[in-house]
């Protein structure tokens, strides 16, 4: 336990049991009588405490507070490992891009820097030794961002103008945001489409433009949206389900069988140290680049729509090589 966490015990201790002795200080604090002692004058003359020796009860306690600076501990105060965590978790979300919360939380930072200095500690380092590579992040547009995610929050219509890939065009499209999804490095919206009526997920780095409506979002029922986004396989969703068996070959297995593929997955080890694997998929595009990522060590059991996929895509590689 360091000085913070003591310090903070401590005030709790006197203001619970109003009187208490030295020896139940020294026992649940776990230190010295030297080391309270210092604690006592940090309270005293760093912080303001009224805390006094009263002989009658026998213990500390606090005396009512008179004339001066009033005593209260900073409303923020954690622990070293405390602020740590918060700095490694601020350090996650600002690889995942600008937010609504940036401007707010600086100066939460700021204080928790300064702590951590007081502790003789660096914060520096949560910097330099938390590391996170961003693979396959596809880039987009850091100003579209904020809008879309004050639209999420507060519930208001956006157009966009969207980039169809496969079709090559820019479509113009009032959306209702449901709910913003960060998913293997990339950031989707997922919107109820007007133009086409129905739940769509589209990519931020497809968006070219964003404009916030005057009008309210039309709300999903929740529970029907997430059947459908959790019914489908990655990115791609729909309620029209299937299931596709997957068998992995025992060496492969050790890695597989500890990855989630889908949240309804089913698995199972066979005899022969074999992983079967089966999991829901409305459209199987990205579900045919994750096994293909396994190949030659994966056997596509069903359906044999996915199995046929699988081996165009394959033979269709060995071409272009």
């Amino acid at each position: 336990m360091d000085r913070t966490e003591r310090l903070y015990k401590i005030d709790r201790m006197l203001n619970e049991r109003k009187v208490v002795a030295v020896d139940v200080f020294l026992n649940e604090l776990g230190i010295s009588p030297a080391t309270f002692k210092r604690d006592l004058e940090y309270l005293r003359d760093r912080l303001n405490a009224p805390v006094v020796w009263d002989r009658d009860a026998g213990g500390y306690r606090f005396a009512q507070q008179g004339v001066g600076d009033a005593y209260e501990l900073p409303g923020l105060w954690f622990s070293a490992a405390e602020i740590h965590a918060l700095l490694s978790m601020q350090q996650l979300l600002s690889s995942l891009g600008p937010g609504l919360l940036t401007p707010h939380v600086e100066p939460l930072l700021s204080r928790l820097k300064s702590l951590l200095e007081r502790e003789g500690l660096s914060a520096d380092s949560v910097q330099r030794r938390i590391r996170i590579q961003k693979v396959a992040a596809r880039a987009y547009e850091p100003k579209h961002f904020t809008p879309i995610a004050t639209a999420v929050v507060q519930r208001r219509r956006i157009i966009i103008d969207h980039h169809n890939r496969n079709r090559g065009d820019v479509v113009r499209r009032e959306v209702s945001p449901q709910c913003l999804t960060h998913y293997r490095e990339n950031w989707y919206l997922d919107a109820w489409c007007h133009l086409r009526n129905e739940l769509r997920s589209f990519g931020l780095d497809a968006i070219q433009r964003v404009e916030i409506s005057e009008l309210v979002t039309h709300d999903m029922n929740e529970a029907e949206m997430q059947e459908i986004l959790d019914s489908g396989y990655g990115a791609f969703t729909g309620k029209d389900i299937e299931y596709a068996e997957l068998e992995f070959t025992a060496p492969r297995a050790q890695w597989v069988s500890k990855e989630t593929w889908h949240p309804k997955q089913e698995s199972t080890f066979l005899t022969n140290g074999v992983y079967r694997l089966k999991v829901p998929f409305s459209n199987p595009t990205e579900l045919v680049m994750d096994i293909l990522r396994h190949v030659p060590f994966v056997k596509v059991v069903s359906p044999p729509s996915v199995r046929d996929r699988v081996r165009k895509a394959l033979e269709e590689g060995l071409e272009n090589l």
